[in-house]
């Protein structure tokens, strides 16, 4: 990490998808548009821009559960190479607050630990409690998080052979408005259609996968603004998941490969309504790390725009986040490229440089 105090940012500063300045600097770790008294230490040419969010991603997790500190050091230096230093964390059983000490590693929203069905979800990874008990948990973990709870909106019922929803109506109407009272939002893992009305009607604010959204769903989507986060680069693994439960679970297998058939039309639809999508990897578990540039192309063949995915992965998901962009005054953390990526998407997997707290690492 070099840290030479004045840093010059020159070239193509994309403040926004159609606010570009030629150059900023930071000063103390801080963005500033105003030339400094003091010359820069250092100059970094090309096309800057915020910092990549990844909205749904897991540091602390593999596919067993917790890992230990070394192991989501790498997870998050990996996303930060990539460009990822903001990241709203949906979910992890580890501790990761100690990352917030650490100048060199990306920022992290946390959703807490998953609150899941009992015997409903990945072993190891989440509270499994019964109903009764969910309105409990979710104030304990809005608590937790930094503003930020995870359900489980629905999983495989084993007995059922199908995915089916989680939570009954009036437990989930109760465990919501338990977070909002205390400042948090909420989210859920859905795949399946069966979960979607109730969390609706609980005044759920986002949605993770939404692969089971319909267009009898959409209007209501728009009507309350919740958002999803798609995680294609996630949702492309059902196939394989779905060979893997052919034989003891035929009905689930065969609903997995339609919710993927038809990923790219359900994000369509629902971009065309107007709903707000925002990048997210789903990294973690069994996913890789890194994958932010990868998730922003894919929603491009959903129909989104190449601005339209760029600002998911950036500008917009920090307005939703409630964290800053290249503003004056933020923390100075952006990604340099040597091409424009408004122009060319992938160009996002090849950042020349990194700068997080006015720092290049």
């Amino acid at each position: 990490m070099t840290d030479g105090g004045v840093l010059h940012i020159r070239g193509r500063v994309l403040v926004g998808p159609d606010d570009v300045r030629d150059e900023l600097w930071a000063v103390d770790g801080r963005v500033t548009f105003e030339r400094p008294a003091a010359e820069p230490a250092a100059t970094l040419t090309g096309w800057a821009m915020p910092g990549l969010v990844d909205a749904h991603c897991h540091v602390g997790l593999d596919a067993h559960g917790a890992v230990d500190r070394a192991t989501s050091e790498k997870q998050a230096l990996t996303d930060r190479d990539a460009g990822t230093l903001l990241i709203r964390d949906a979910g992890s059983a580890a501790d990761t607050r100690w990352i917030d000490d650490r100048d060199d590693l990306p920022k992290i929203i946390r959703a807490g630990r998953h609150i899941a069905r009992t015997r409903r979800y990945i072993r190891n990874y989440a509270h499994e409690i019964e109903p009764g008990d969910l309105a409990a948990y979710v104030t304990a973990e809005a608590r937790r998080g930094d503003g930020w709870v995870k359900l489980v909106g629905d999983w495989i019922d084993r007995g059922a052979g199908d995915l089916a929803a989680c939570w009954p109506g009036d437990a989930l109407t109760e465990a919501i408005a338990a977070a909002h009272a205390e400042g948090a939002r909420v989210t859920a893992h859905c795949f399946a259609t069966e979960s979607l009305p109730d969390l609706l009607a609980a005044g759920i604010d986002c949605i993770e996968h939404a692969t089971g959204l319909t267009e009898e769903l959409i209007p209501a989507f728009v009507e309350r603004g919740v958002a999803i986060v798609p995680t294609l680069v996630n949702i492309a693994t059902f196939p394989a998941l779905a060979d893997g439960g052919e034989a003891k679970f035929p009905q689930w297998s065969a609903h997995m490969r339609r919710l993927h058939e038809n990923r790219y039309a359900t994000v369509g639809a629902a971009h065309d309504a107007g709903i707000p999508i925002y990048v997210g990897t789903d990294a973690g578990g069994s996913l890789a790390h890194g994958l932010v540039a990868e998730e922003a192309i894919e929603l491009t063949k959903a129909g989104l725009s190449a601005n339209e995915a760029l600002a998911a992965a950036s500008w917009s998901a920090r307005e939703w986040l409630g964290r800053p962009g290249l503003t004056e005054g933020a923390p100075a953390d952006l990604v340099v490229y040597d091409a424009d990526p408004r122009a060319d998407l992938r160009v996002l997997g090849a950042p020349r440089h990194i700068v997080l707290n006015g720092a290049v690492v």
